[in-house]
């Protein structure tokens, strides 16, 4: 095993994806499913994400999901990818991470990401607009000081549980947002890895400006991405044909809709635009072989210097996506005492 990968925290990041033939709480229910696969390979933590009014994502209460998570599982780190900060009052997601971390001790991770809903009506319902991430900074370091109590917005007022509990704060962010991150001195997620020059300059700006800080004195960076393995190259490339047409279906329908099964898409008549759209959808993630996934991971990882990789991957078999996952922690060399020896280290 390669010691660039060997060295490498590998996690998981899941989106609650709904599937045709299959609905919202039987996705959530499925989230909660994988996380205990996921602790049984010896991942070092299982994310889940944040999206409103969205017919293919049932992910839409993270601290609620994450509870339930943990609730299921019983060693491996548990957090959200993320909570985005716009959509709440930062006292209000302290007291959530405060009431996790008060049941779930040494567990939980508080990623945040800067992202207001998917479209205008989505936003009204949220009482939010497009303005509402400008100030993500500031929403940022007020909820680091109700941590801390230390923060300034409201006199005399806690958070409780929350203050004084040391939970593990992560941005979820690239370009402006790795400065965020550097200037707060956090740990960085960033994505996606088919876009390889923009991932590196927001890993090279969050290097160049980052501040230590009581949480972090030197950076820690998470890259993202999907990662699809299998026993044949074709069947890597199938399980991304989901979600590459899902993609494609929102971009030009305005839609982002359940996960269709790899054969039904092979069937489809799609016009020149949707054909365009989903193979670029297809194309630069890392999929293949055990062997060619390793030979791939240990160019990002060398490229970005990461302490730790982020799997993001969604497809409509369920089988599969646990089959690649279980490939993967064999590429990384995951055990259960590896893992056990990673989550003893912050962050």
């Amino acid at each position: 095993m390669n010691s660039v990968i060997a060295a490498t925290r590998f996690s998981v990041l899941d989106r609650s994806r709904i599937c045709e033939g299959h609905d919202g709480p039987e996705a959530i229910r499925d989230s909660v499913g994988l996380a205990q696969e996921a602790e049984a390979l010896g991942y070092h933590r299982f994310w889940v994400s944040e999206h409103h009014g969205v017919p293919g994502v049932a992910g839409s209460a993270p601290t609620v999901l994450a509870a339930a998570v943990a609730s299921a599982t019983s060693t491996i780190r548990v957090g959200t990818g993320g909570v985005m900060l716009p959509n709440h009052r930062p006292l209000v997601v302290a007291e959530q991470f405060g009431v996790l971390e008060s049941l779930f001790p040494g567990r939980i991770d508080m990623g945040l990401g800067r992202s207001v809903g998917f479209t205008d009506g989505i936003r009204r319902a949220l009482g939010r607009d497009r303005r509402a991430a400008e100030d993500f900074a500031g929403q940022l370091d007020e909820l680091l000081g109700w941590l801390d109590g230390t923060q300034t917005v409201h006199p005399g007022v806690h958070a409780h549980p929350a203050e004084g509990l040391r939970i593990p704060a992560f941005v979820l962010a690239t370009g402006e947002g790795a400065g965020v991150a550097a200037a707060a001195g956090l740990p960085l997620v960033v994505g996606d890895l088919r876009d390889r020059e923009k991932l590196l300059r927001a890993v090279e700006r969050y290097r160049r400006e980052f501040r230590p800080s009581s949480r972090a004195v030197e950076p820690y960076v998470v890259v993202s991405g999907t990662i699809a393995l299998a026993a044949g190259t074709e069947e890597a490339r199938r399980l991304l044909m989901p979600e590459a047409w899902s993609l494609a279906y929102s971009r030009t329908h305005g839609v982002f809709p359940p996960l269709a099964p790899a054969g039904r898409i092979e069937a489809l008549a799609m016009t020149e635009k949707e054909r365009d759209l989903y193979e670029k959808g297809l194309r630069g993630h890392v999929q293949g072989t055990e062997d060619q996934v390793a030979a791939a991971l240990e160019t990002v990882i060398g490229e970005t210097g990461a302490d730790e990789v982020l799997v993001t991957t969604s497809t409509h078999d369920r089988e599969a996506l646990v089959d690649s996952l279980r490939r993967l922690s064999r590429v990384a060399g995951l055990t259960a005492g590896r893992a056990a020896r990673a989550r003893a280290s912050r962050p």
